[in-house]
């Protein structure tokens, strides 16, 4: 068996204000850093040893790692940032507060841009005013590459190629591996892993700042046992439910 943890960032700012937010850099709340300590600590209790670290470029997912491996006392781990581990880019959605957005353009329309598989929101246009693309962080990257909005199929396409040329060889190689990222990353990463059909995958919901621990196929590299919360997983289910509420 080969294993893999999966963390979701503690908490942002723009969770906290209920607002799409994507691809924007923005940190965590006190909250949020409470989570991912909490999530090191109770890594740490079950014993976990990782040898390297996969986060996307954004904010809040680096500091989620670094509070979770000062908690775990594994700072010193080598880690590896990939923008293909970023978070889905909203489009045009960008910004705006969840709730008001359902009350404008309807909540069963929300829910398609938030949960379908393959229906993306508005692209974001030229002059939107929190536009990320022009980040540095991105400046080598070819610019059809460079996404103005996205659906959950297109963070599957993007995400998928790190997947297998960033993180299968190191499980592959042995290592423990500890992958720090974002809701839609993580929930495309979850629909490959488990063969979540593209019907089912709107259901999913991931809390956030909550480990989750899979036992992975030395050959297939598939899940052999359902994937493992690491904690209290009363608060876990709590957590997940919340996020599955954020539009209404």
């Amino acid at each position: 068996m080969i294993p893999l943890v999966i963390v979701r960032h503690g908490q942002s700012l723009w969770n906290l204000e209920n607002r799409f937010t994507g691809w924007v850099d923005v940190d965590l709340t006190p909250a949020g850093e409470a989570e991912a300590r909490t999530a090191g600590r109770e890594l740490r209790d079950a014993g976990a040893l990782f040898d390297i670290v996969h986060t996307s470029v954004q904010l809040r997912a680096i500091r989620t790692a670094d509070l979770l491996l000062h908690e775990l006392g594994q700072s010193w781990l080598p880690v590896r940032r990939h923008w293909r581990l970023n978070e889905r880019h909203y489009g045009a959605l960008t910004g705006l507060d969840k709730a008001e957005t359902a009350q404008r353009h309807g909540a069963d329309q929300v829910h398609i841009w938030r949960r379908s598989y393959d229906v993306a929101p508005p692209p974001m246009p030229d002059d939107h005013p929190y536009d990320p693309n022009d980040d540095r962080r991105y400046a080598d990257l070819p610019p059809e590459l460079l996404p103005r909005t996205e659906c959950l199929r297109d963070v599957v396409d993007r995400m998928l190629p790190y997947w297998y040329d960033g993180i299968v060889p190191d499980l592959r190689a042995g290592f423990e591996v500890l992958v720090v990222a974002h809701g839609n990353s993580l929930r495309a990463l979850v629909k490959h892993l488990e063969s979540i059909s593209d019907e089912e995958i709107p259901d999913l919901n991931l809390p956030t700042g909550v480990p989750l621990r899979y036992e992975l196929d030395e050959v297939t590299l598939r899940p052999i046992t359902a994937r493992q919360v690491i904690g209290d997983t009363e608060a876990a289910a709590a957590a997940a439910e919340a996020v599955a509420r954020q539009a209404q």
